[in-house]
């Protein structure tokens, strides 16, 4: 019971700390040249010393820094604003495969090379519409798969060394692609702005597609994945995904 009474007693300490703290945020977002700790008090409404004790600690934290004796927002608090934008952008990028994925009748796909590798951001599937199991690594088999191909093919020669430098091509099925010279070749010689076609390279029983995109600066790709059985639909369904993607992707905000 003693510690339940000590414990309500403080909550509202730590609470009023938080909300100080944010009032001196706020304040200085009023000051786009930074204000001293006098001003932030005056402005926040808080005794002095208490300001000073607050401004170290965020300005320890990275939410502020001081220059030239000057408070200013410091790198956290653009940290949040990104991390804000990029759950924001993934929002978007869900609804939009789900859209695709029942316009389509097939699991869809969306994936990025960043930082020299390839990065699958998300997936949307359902009944009948499972997705690629993923039963070798999908950021280093690029050579096999219509997602690794579209991105490599979106990358200059020395990209695309690099890559194969890094991740020897593998062998997934007797349809895969493993001869450097060959891929390198293949992956030059696609028409742009093209889908990329794969027919069972990565997995036996599945047929994909790979339709290249730029969002912002980052090189991307949206792909779908059919049964071999729905082959036959597969150039169709990769034509009606590249002229949908504009229409669907525009508005994405999504944060590299």
């Amino acid at each position: 019971m003693a510690r339940e009474k000590a414990a309500d007693k403080a909550a509202p300490t730590l609470i009023g700390s938080v909300q100080r703290a944010l009032r001196l945020l706020e304040a200085v977002g009023e000051h786009r040249s930074g204000a001293t700790a006098k001003q932030l008090a005056r402005k926040a409404g808080l005794p002095l010393g208490t300001t000073y004790h607050l401004l170290r600690t965020l300005a320890h934290e990275g939410y502020l820094q001081r220059v030239d004796g000057a408070y200013v927002y410091g790198h956290a608090v653009g940290e949040l604003g990104r991390h804000r934008e990029l759950r924001e952008g993934r929002a978007a990028i869900g609804t939009a495969l789900t859209r695709l994925r029942d316009e389509l009748g097939a699991a869809t796909y969306f994936a990025t090379y960043r930082d020299g590798e390839l990065d699958v951001v998300d997936v949307s599937d359902g009944p009948g519409l499972e997705a690629v199991e993923e039963w070798a690594d999908f950021r280093i088999t690029g050579n096999a798969h219509a997602i690794g191909q579209c991105l490599l093919g979106q990358l200059d020669r020395e990209g695309r060394l690099d890559y194969f430098s890094r991740h020897r091509p593998q062998s997934l099925t007797r349809r895969t692609v493993t001869e450097t010279s060959v891929l390198m070749r293949r992956l030059e010689g696609r028409p742009h702005g093209r889908p990329v076609l794969e027919q069972q390279e990565y997995m036996p029983g599945v047929v994909c597609a790979a339709v290249p995109i730029m969002v912002g600066a980052a090189v991307c790709t949206i792909a779908l994945s059919l049964p071999v059985a729905q082959s036959h639909r597969l150039p169709a369904a990769a034509d009606r995904l590249a002229a949908r993607v504009g229409s669907v992707m525009d508005r994405l905000s999504f944060s590299i």
